[in-house]
């Protein structure tokens, strides 16, 4: 690509750029190189606006090459009903970090449902109990989706029970997936029910309120809590952070915006009581999971580490293979 040259890459693009596999990879090694000590810190700004919000995420990440990347997320839960337009929508800009050039300018929706899911299969791998064939989703949009496609890919599931607020949605979720991946899914109108039957459970809601509590988990369950990405967003109780053992994507974030923060806030829980951050749990620096009988919740707030990552994958298999349209903004 020629120096002044920027490579636009659309959503359709992304799609054949990033596979979820390939994701997973790339988050793993963003948390492990982080855990090493060998990235600096993400940075985060979060801004509300009538009816959502929008956050800026940006990261460095040196693979073989330096790279800066910052995401420009907007989040409103009301768009599908209200103007037919997804969730959460954005742009990330990939940089050359040796000398400030922008390389990509690419749509971020596939990047941010991909290294989410991406992060909860690592922290899948390394904090749920080995042998784990049940899970529950609660949240049957895209990212739910998404994330069973991510369990999957490291834990052999052989019964996943589907739970939505909107029953039709976890209905077609159940067969729509069952049939993709070849597995039980059987959508369900009691989550609690649910989780107390399964290894492993996902929230990805837009929840401002708990949806499990400390009776509505089974000793040795694993939890992803994705939902919670800015403070009014909740979704598990306090007493339930305060009974398991908590890991973060990263601890300063969650403290901020996360179901930790609610904990926190709740007085129950303190941030010496987290575990680990993944990263270091990854990086072996501290322990993941202890026993089979631990509750272990993984606070995913979403971090730039990730995306960085998921953004290099993209745009280095663009320049591979010739995708994407060329702009030269100095023109």
């Amino acid at each position: 690509m020629k120096s002044e040259e920027i490579l636009l890459l659309t959503a359709k693009d992304m799609r054949s750029l990033l596979s979820l596999n390939e994701c997973i990879v790339a988050v793993e090694q963003a948390f492990r190189l982080y855990g090493e000590g060998k990235a600096l810190p993400p940075g985060v700004l979060g801004m509300h606006a009538r009816g959502g919000g929008f956050h800026i995420k940006a990261a460095f990440q040196e693979l073989g090459r330096n790279y800066f990347a910052a995401k420009v997320n907007g989040n409103f839960p009301g768009n599908p009903a209200a103007f037919g337009l997804p969730t959460i929508q954005g742009v990330v800009v990939l940089c050359d970090a040796e000398n400030g050039r922008p390389l990509a300018v690419m749509d971020s929706i596939e990047i941010t449902g991909l290294r989410t899911a991406a992060a909860t299969a690592v922290a899948a791998k390394y904090l749920a109990v080995r042998d784990s064939h049940g899970a529950t989703i609660c949240g049957c949009g895209k990212q739910g989706r998404m994330q069973l496609k991510a369990l999957a890919a490291v834990r052999q599931l052989k019964k996943v029970f589907a739970y939505d607020k909107n029953p039709a949605q976890a209905t077609r979720f159940a067969q729509e997936l069952a049939d993709e991946l070849a597995i039980s899914v059987t959508s369900v109108t009691d989550l609690a029910a649910a989780v107390r039957r399964s290894d492993i459970c996902v929230t990805c809601t837009t929840s401002h309120e708990p949806l499990l509590g400390t009776a509505d988990v089974a000793p040795g369950t694993f939890i992803a809590a994705v939902g919670a990405d800015n403070p009014e967003k909740q979704e598990m109780h306090p007493d339930l952070m305060a009974k398991a053992e908590i890991v973060v994507d990263l601890i300063e974030q969650c403290a901020s915006i996360g179901d930790l923060h609610h904990a926190i806030e709740a007085g129950v829980v303190t941030r010496s009581d987290v575990r680990a951050e993944l990263g270091e749990v990854v990086a072996g620096k501290k322990p993941g999971r202890t026993s089979k009988e631990e509750i272990v919740i993984f606070d995913s707030t979403g971090t730039a580490l990730q995306d960085v990552a998921a953004a290099v994958v993209a745009y280095e298999n663009a320049e591979r293979h010739g995708i994407g349209v060329r702009l030269n903004f100095a023109a």
